[in-house]
């Protein structure tokens, strides 16, 4: 009995539109031509100006009006049915669409005076495992939405979560400056959105037990049938493999900062330079911090503790030259000086000032020991917050000894009228 009302609560089967008529609607959204180019094309425009002024909302009210799920939940039902016309038609007007996407966003990009990379653009690089999830199951949503008799609204909410136009519009600023990088990551990130929607699609309308298309020539059914399996196997098995390589980045990932964390953050550690490597052979994970030195016998020991976190086929590199140091963040901004924003250059330029207030201008230590004369020493640099993933947040530090703490709300804001910056860090230390 209660098998049975799991099943009945569970059913897609309640509600279900007639397959026919589920067909024409779906013949009738792949269709790409007059008012659908137009409104594709005004889509496009919206969500470039979005990406170009950092605008979240632009963003998802050009996805709102977007036509680009129409050809892609066409190929899924196409493949569910062995209907190979439907097939054809789907992907030219998937090919169509994208065409005019990424040249409608590649001219807005090329003719717009703002040139700065955003944080909505640097999202859309790389692909992760929720882009997959996201996808998978926007996908499903979708499919389950065009097979009811009562569809509701929930086309516009698989647009946003699966968001198709971002990722296209990225690519389209990638041709327009020339960085074939940005071109790459945005476009590999649509393909997955499209491929895992039409793939969660296959899926809802072969559960579903839609009857596949058939002709009077059996022999060119069976060839058909055969096409249709052999497309699924290009469809599944990669996309399998992918997200499983995604899933396993993500757990390195989060593996990498689960050690941080416990070897060296809650020891007292302050990690001010950090670089993972997960495509070298074998990984790599370097670090550097504020003032500690670990020696040799340290090192070593740390790396023993890699497998404990599950971090395997890794190196372990303690960045502790000044020099070097140096030279390995210069080369890291250089290497992503095209994805830096404004901001970014910014506070680049104030860890260079910073640094040279360190290396020899007494102006700012005689200042701070007329204001604060129970100081007894102190120092200034900078340190860099990796936890944002589309960028690198820059803050200033105060390192100072006393016999107790100060007013340290007091010489903060007094640091950030000096440096004018809106955060400042101040470390105190307990003089011997």
């Amino acid at each position: 009995m209660v098998i049975k009302a799991v099943k009945r609560l569970l059913s897609l089967h309640i509600g279900e539109e007639q397959p026919e008529k589920v067909r024409e609607d779906i013949i009738k959204n792949i269709s790409f031509r007059g008012a659908n180019v137009w409104i594709l094309a005004c889509a496009i425009f919206i969500a470039s100006i979005g990406l170009n002024v950092n605008s979240t909302a632009v963003i998802i009210g050009a996805m709102l009006i977007s036509p680009l799920m129409g050809p892609i939940v066409g190929i899924g039902f196409a493949l569910a049915t062995y209907d190979v016309e439907l097939l054809k038609r789907s992907g030219k007007n998937l090919l169509r669409a994208t065409l005019v996407g990424f040249v409608v966003s590649s001219v807005y990009f090329y003719l717009s005076p703002f040139k700065e990379v955003q944080s909505e653009l640097l999202a859309r690089t790389s692909p992760t495992i929720y882009d997959v999830m996201i996808a998978f199951l926007g996908g499903i949503v979708g499919a389950i939405s065009i097979t009811r008799v009562d569809k509701g609204n929930p086309i516009p909410g698989v647009a946003i979560a699966t968001a198709l136009m971002p990722p296209l519009c990225t690519a389209g600023f990638g041709l327009a400056s020339l960085s074939f990088k940005f071109v790459a990551g945005a476009l590999y990130l649509y393909a997955i959105n499209c491929f895992f929607i039409a793939l969660s699609t296959f899926l809802v309308i072969k559960y579903l037990k839609y009857k596949p298309v058939e002709t009077e020539n059996k022999i060119l059914d069976k060839k058909v049938k055969y096409v249709i399996y052999i497309l699924m196997l290009l469809m599944i098995v990669p996309s399998s493999y992918l997200a499983y390589n995604l899933l396993q980045e993500k757990q390195y990932s989060q593996n990498v900062d689960d050690f941080i964390t416990d070897e060296f953050v809650n020891k007292g550690f302050t990690v001010i330079y950090k670089n993972v490597n997960y495509n070298s052979n074998p990984k790599t994970i370097e670090l550097a911090f504020l003032s500690k030195k670990i020696d040799s016998a340290e090192v070593n020991l740390m790396r023993e503790k890699l497998p404990n976190y599950q971090i395997f086929n890794t190196k372990l590199l303690i960045r502790q030259d000044a020099s070097d140091l140096k030279t390995e963040i210069l080369s890291e901004i250089n290497k992503s000086s095209n994805q830096l924003t404004q901001r970014d250059i910014q506070l680049s330029r104030l860890a260079k000032e910073l640094a040279t207030y360190k290396r020899g201008d007494k102006r700012l230590d005689t200042e701070v020991r007329l204001l604060f004369p129970e100081i007894d020493e102190i120092s200034f640099g900078t340190v860099t917050d990796y936890r944002y993933k589309d960028s690198l947040k820059t803050i200033p530090i105060i390192v100072y000894r006393a016999e107790e703490q100060i007013d340290e709300a007091k010489l903060s804001e007094w640091m950030k009228l000096q440096f004018d910056v809106a955060q400042v860090k101040v470390i105190y230390q307990q003089k011997n």
